[in-house]
């Protein structure tokens, strides 16, 4: 394809996406009439579609036949990916100090657009604990992980990365623009992120990103519940954080930028 080649979409391969990113963004499965109405695509076509997902297992229908949702299939692609994500594996060992250091949830995370990806993750020992999961994606703005990268970015490039008005997960979630773009200013100046249950009400999480590009596509983060942040546990966790990138600073030859 030459640079002035114009782009058709194929119309049968993007509905097929689309179901895809359908499936992998509900919590439940999904009836053919409710995909149809979301995706707005014919039933007749749709069923089609599914039929072909469903016999290649990247769909899989429930005992009726009639709710759908994601098929293992899709598990051994999205596994594959992160098998040979250069990040993924370079930071393991750094997620793994963290975890051991703190005992509390660790995540790495990518910038998608507006959002925020998990991309690994490593458990806190407790059984109060923030509930995440490998692959969720969440609004950037209203994450330590995301709000770091978006402060990677330069300021005016924001109403191009975010959609106004934006969504609050929580009471805390920052949403006015003003308040946001000032909380950026703040974490470019600092260095990292904090997010004082702007995600999940009670869990303060705390973000730096990594210099794995430039600008930076990836982040760390340590989540504890407020009712175990004591008067220097920012800190701690922070020295924590800078030490881990200092790591990835020195390993950074082994990743192509």
């Amino acid at each position: 394809m030459t640079t002035g080649d114009a782009y058709q979409p194929v119309k049968s391969a993007g509905r097929t996406l689309d179901v895809l990113e359908a499936l992998a963004a509900s919590p439940e499965r999904r009836s053919l009439v409710d995909l149809a109405r979301t995706l707005g695509i014919p039933k007749s076509s749709l069923h089609g579609i599914l039929r072909t997902m469903v016999q290649r297992g990247w769909v899989e229908a429930d005992g009726t036949g009639t709710r759908f949702g994601l098929g293992v299939r899709a598990l051994q692609v999205g596994a594959a990916y992160l098998e040979t994500d250069d990040a993924v594996g370079l930071l393991g060992a750094v997620l793994d100090g963290l975890s051991r250091e703190f005992g509390e949830t660790v995540h790495l995370g990518r910038l998608d657009g507006a959002h925020v990806v998990y991309m690994a993750k490593r458990e806190s020992v407790h059984p109060l604990r923030l509930y995440s999961a490998i692959g969720r994606r969440l609004p950037a703005h209203a994450t330590a992980l995301g709000k770091v990268l978006l402060a990677e970015r330069p300021p005016e490039s924001l109403d191009k990365l975010l959609t106004w008005p934006l969504a609050a997960l929580t009471p805390d979630t920052v949403t006015d623009p003003d308040a946001l773009r000032a909380e950026l200013d703040l974490v470019r100046g600092r260095g990292y992120a904090v997010d004082r249950g702007e995600n999940t009400e009670g869990i303060v999480c705390f973000a730096m990103a990594v210099p794995l590009h430039s600008p930076a596509t990836d982040a760390i983060s340590l989540s504890v519940p407020a009712g175990r942040i004591g008067p220097d546990t920012e800190d701690r966790v922070v020295s924590a954080l800078g030490r881990a990138v200092e790591q990835v600073r020195a390993a950074r030859r082994l990743i192509s930028a």
